[in-house]
């Protein structure tokens, strides 16, 4: 069955039936691209679960949820063949997640809501559909050039000197994000610029309950004078939605030490001291943290907006809208 189409599955603008031209421009270099790919869903179909079997073992991208990569061929998306370098990442409908066909608008309309309201660097992403209407999200390769040139990147799990072997099965998590601080000041050499966007990052994720943002989901992207800059943000998901998570990925939360804000530890979650701390023990200028935090802060109505456009179904809706009012009212206490 054909997905209803009212609002640009890439900008989530009003009045499109298939991608605005903003979104082709973004997303696939301006191409005349259909939001339908070329064939049926792997849940529907043996053929494309074969193929996406064989393609997955070729893709080096890590992570838990299956992910296919993909080329533009003229107009038109395809799997990567072998030895072929794929520019897209196509990430279908998971399995054994609570509400998991929610999972693709969930991932697209947080990676929106973080470009288009809070102004945070994303990796260019929208969503798709298989020739069954079932829904995937899409999100273009940042570390490939149009040359076919691939840029240097490194998770910050790799910068901690941190693998399965070293740090056990939970070496992605055994963290602070306040550590992450000190690897930006260490690896990056316009740190005090990229502090500020890592901030911001740490807010947006409290703010729309992104529980899974641990080591490997942050990384530094090489430049063309070969240093490194904060890549743009991806994996950027509201998991509240699919699992009863913490606020927090990293085991050790926002600091290295136990430090909780007073009404921390009255409500439970984090608040506005916590942030301004975490900003001050990390190198953000005082000067700046106010202005940082401003946005978080204020009630949004273009967040409402895109909820409101969004593919999620209505319940969803409704759940993500509330988590965000939710987590606001924390961060605002002080």
């Amino acid at each position: 069955m054909k997905p209803d189409i009212k609002y640009c599955p890439g900008t989530l603008a009003e009045g499109f039936e298939t991608y605005s031209s903003g979104c082709l421009r973004q997303v696939f270099n301006a191409k005349k691209v259909s939001h339908i790919l070329p064939f049926e869903s792997p849940q529907n179909s043996e053929i494309t679960a074969e193929l996406f079997a064989e393609n997955r073992k070729r893709i080096s991208i890590s992570g838990v949820q299956e992910k296919l990569s993909l080329v533009l061929d003229k107009n038109r998306l395809r799997l990567a063949k072998e030895n072929e370098q794929g520019t897209y990442i196509l990430k279908p409908i998971p399995h054994d997640l609570k509400k998991a066909t929610q999972i693709p608008a969930n991932e697209h309309l947080t990676m929106q809501i973080a470009r288009q309201v809070y102004d945070i660097p994303t990796a260019a992403n929208a969503l798709v559909f298989f020739k069954d209407g079932l829904p995937a999200y899409i999100t273009k390769r940042f570390d490939i050039q149009a040359n076919g040139y691939k840029r240097g990147v490194e998770d910050f799990a790799t910068l901690a000197g941190k693998t399965e072997d070293t740090a056990g099965g939970n070496f992605k998590y055994d963290y602070s994000y306040e550590e992450i601080g000190y690897l930006i000041q260490r690896y990056v050499p316009a740190w005090r610029v990229e502090m500020e966007k890592y901030f911001k990052l740490l807010v947006f994720n409290f703010l729309f309950s992104n529980g899974d943002a641990h080591l490997k989901n942050f990384a530094v992207l090489e430049t063309s004078t070969g240093d490194y800059l904060l890549s743009p943000a991806y994996d950027l998901i509201n998991t509240r939605l699919h699992v009863a998570d913490t606020d927090f990925a990293l085991s050790k939360g926002l600091f290295a030490d136990d430090f909780k804000s007073i009404a921390y530890r009255n409500q439970g979650h984090a608040a506005q001291a916590d942030f301004v701390e975490l900003a001050r023990r990390i190198g953000v200028m005082e000067s700046r943290v106010e202005k940082l935090l401003a946005p978080f802060l204020e009630r949004q109505r273009k967040v409402e907006t895109l909820i409101r456009h969004s593919y999620l179904e209505q319940s969803s809706k409704r759940a993500y809208l509330l988590r965000y009012n939710t987590k606001r009212n924390c961060l605002i206490a002080k």
